[in-house]
């Protein structure tokens, strides 16, 4: 979506479609809320025009009660916390350090709890967490907030998608109302912009690499593991509900285990072990060490692998069920079981390489060899999860072609499953597998996936803690020095392993990337040959009066919620006529599960022009899509009719018109990009190859609409910039 100014002079939101995605943000603009908080006053759409409905009627909000929360921190186990609770079995043994004794084992240990503690419980569970976008979560959240607040440039690269009213921006934000100098710094710099933009996407893309990453992990027999990620992938359709209550038990009876060995361990081997959550044997470590101790980190950091899940899947639960879930199970069972390993390893340094497994008391072995496998299945699911919500943020905010999104609950919007994804992702991930044959690389590459996208989401952080939080300068730079400096750490040891197998998450960085800088960079060049092209209002009464009044009705869907773009003057001077009641039909998605029939349409009079409206069509996640049939047209003239009873002689002409025929016309654009002054090659290339590449294989929001094709005229036009 875009902000009335810009709407008002033509301004596109959507690329060739008819749907918007509306957000959480959007829905508390319009005063439409599903998330338990005190909506604000409800106000008029700000478009420019008055927009009005039959009648109003408030939606349902859904507020969390303790029991949903505990059982959704429940259903978190199987879903967020696979990966970062499988960790204990490959952290000691991606170790390499020859004659190990007492003090490398307690230095380990005191970093593991350190960075666990530090990494996962402070930052993600503690502050991250608070940084969501009305539920969701991700570096794309961090981003819509920051869109929220700040005043970007016209032209930067990732088109605005938020609804900006006063009311809403004075609710959710916690600034007193003058700027800081990092937001005027912010406003002011197109370079800054970008910047902050970029490094959003590449982090983002980061993610999506290190959801391909997990799964490979997670499995080390090469034709078995390709079996199992295939029918992994093919139970994602089900949705998180179902897939969470089939794998949370596994991973409660697996916490549950590892912390009961972890407990034999330490007081059968070695009971001072938790000693080590005094920092000073780091010191002992690295002294002893030196570097190959730093090597040693890239091991290390995979204990905290999966944490970035946490922030990443808090659109399909809530904050509270990931923190209780954290706080109460996963990071106490975590800490018993690695002190249980350093213990165990204390007494028996020659079983580092195999240190999960040799330290499981013998009676147990086959038992927990089951568990294990079962959990090392489910380790995969948080970060494709993850991966479908990241998708979903990103093709709202316009920076990723439209993908499929299936909504797999009715009563959690945040619960979603990309079918396209979810299959690319698996033969990403078979790839992996087969090509590294269950090797250390994937470790390798696994590790710098997460660091990156961890040191990113700290920069992003920092940003909305100066500009929204309106957090201390001070304490904002301690928090940004802090884990800037363990995380610059953990990367400068695990850069090294670049050519290892580091590479691999860098390669999928960049081919996503690639889709989403070509993919809003065409968007943005649309967008601006739509507001030098838009028809204006004097001009459109002219297109109007010169043309042949058909009698009937005309449905023309477009993306814009004010202005009239430029393919009706195009649709208008080849056809030569228009019918008597033209009606501008955008479609959008609200983030509620169904639309009440009284707010489904909203309609606006079109100046200028005799028997010309503007309408919304709002539609629930749930809600089917069809306009199929006289159920549509009916509802959309019955509102028309209310809307205009004052002027009697059009209300009339407006009930009749169906009886003279119905049609629906759908605009396709075409941009070209010719050899003209500052358009080189490289542009050309992104623009007449990648980008119409994308606009012809990803779907269009039109694809989910149910269109009586009988009645359907689609209108083509080169957008030649």
């Amino acid at each position: 979506m875009v902000p009335p100014a810009a709407a008002a002079a033509g301004g596109a939101v959507n690329d060739d479609d008819v749907i918007l995605e509306i957000t959480p943000s959007d829905a508390a603009a319009d005063g439409v809320w599903n998330n338990g908080d005190t909506p604000p006053p409800r106000r008029a759409f700000s478009f420019g025009q008055a927009y009005k409905t039959r009648h109003r009627e408030p939606q349902a909000r859904h507020v969390f009660t303790v029991w949903q929360t505990v059982l959704l921190g429940y259903q978190s186990l199987g879903i967020v916390y696979g990966d970062l609770g499988t960790s204990p079995l490959y952290v000691f043994p991606s170790v390499v350090l020859p004659n190990a004794d007492v003090t490398d084992f307690l230095g380990i240990l005191s970093l593991i709890i350190w960075t666990l503690t530090l990494m996962s419980l402070v930052k993600y569970a503690l502050i991250v967490l608070n940084a969501d976008d009305h539920g969701e979560g991700g570096t794309f959240a961090l981003y819509s907030l920051l869109r929220q607040h700040v005043n970007f440039k016209g032209n930067i690269p990732v088109p605005l998608t938020r609804l900006e009213s006063d009311v809403h921006l004075k609710f959710h934000s916690k600034r007193n109302g003058r700027p800081s100098r990092l937001q005027l710094l912010l406003e002011n710099s197109l370079k800054f912009q970008i910047a902050l933009t970029v490094i959003v996407l590449i982090a983002t893309c980061m993610l999506i690499g290190d959801g391909a990453l997990t799964p490979a992990i997670s499995e080390h027999v090469v034709v078995l593991s390709s079996v199992i990620l295939v029918l992994l992938f093919l139970v994602q359709r089900f949705g998180t509900s179902r897939v969470s209550f089939t794998f949370s038990p596994i991973m409660l009876v697996w916490f549950a285990s590892i912390a009961g060995i972890g407990v034999y361990n330490i007081v059968t081997y070695y009971p001072p072990v938790l000693k080590a959550v005094s920092p000073h044997y780091i010191y002992y470590y690295f002294a002893k060490n030196k570097r190959i101790g730093w090597e040693q980190l890239g091991a290390v950091i995979l204990c905290i692998t999966g944490a970035e899940a946490m922030f990443a899947d808090m659109g399909h639960f809530n904050k509270s069920s990931i923190q209780l879930a954290f706080s109460t199970v996963v990071f106490p069972s975590l800490i018993l079981a690695y002190s249980g390993q350093a213990a165990y390893l204390i007494k028996n340094p020659g079983d580092l390489s195999t240190a999960f497994y040799s330290s499981i008391p013998a009676p147990l072995f086959w038992p927990m060899f089951v568990i294990a496998t079962l959990a090392a299945i489910v380790a995969s699911q948080s970060l494709i999860s993850a991966s479908f919500s990241i998708i979903r943020q990103s093709t709202a905010l316009g920076c990723f072609p439209r993908t499929t999104v299936m909504h797999t609950s009715d009563k959690y919007e945040g619960q979603v499953y990309c079918p396209e994804i979810n299959y690319f992702l698996m033969v990403v991930c078979i790839l992996i597998t087969v090509g590294f044959q269950g090797g250390p690389e994937i470790g390798r590459a696994f590790g710098v996936a997460v660091i990156w996208v961890m040191l990113l989401t700290t920069m992003l952080t920092t940003v909305v803690m100066m500009i929204i939080w309106e957090v201390n300068t001070f304490l904002a730079g301690v928090f940004f020095t802090v884990y800037a400096a363990i995380e610059g750490t953990y990367m400068s040891s695990l850069m090294n392993k670049v050519p290892q197998g580091g590479w691999v998450p860098f390669a999928i960085t960049a081919f996503f990337l690639t889709i989403t800088l070509s993919w809003t960079y065409g968007r943005k060049r649309k967008r601006e040959y739509e507001l030098a092209h838009a028809v204006a209002g004097d001009e459109f009464a002219a297109i109007v009066s010169s043309s042949a009044r058909v009698p009937g009705i005309c449905f023309f869907l477009t993306d814009l919620m004010d202005g009239v773009p430029p393919i009706v003057r195009h649709y208008a001077g080849n056809t030569g006529s228009l019918r008597e009641i033209l009606l501008f039909v955008t479609f959008r998605t609200l983030p509620v599960r169904t639309v009440l029939a009284g707010e489904r349409l909203l309609v606006a009079k079109e100046s200028g022009a005799a028997g010309v409206y503007r309408c919304i069509v709002q539609y629930g996640y749930m809600d089917e899509r069809d306009i199929v049939g006289d159920a549509f047209v009916r509802a959309a003239v019955e509102t028309l009719r209310d809307f205009a009873a004052e002027t009697a002689g059009e209300a009339e002409m407006i009930g009749v018109a169906p009886a003279s025929g119905v049609s629906y016309v759908l605009g396709r654009t075409v941009l070209k990009m010719g050899k003209r002054r500052g358009n080189n090659w490289f542009k050309r290339f992104v623009i007449n190859e990648l980008y119409r590449f994308l606009q012809k294989n990803f779907r269009s929001n039109v694809s989910t609409l149910k269109i009586d094709h009988a009645k359907t005229l689609q209108v083509g036009m080169v957008y030649d910039i």
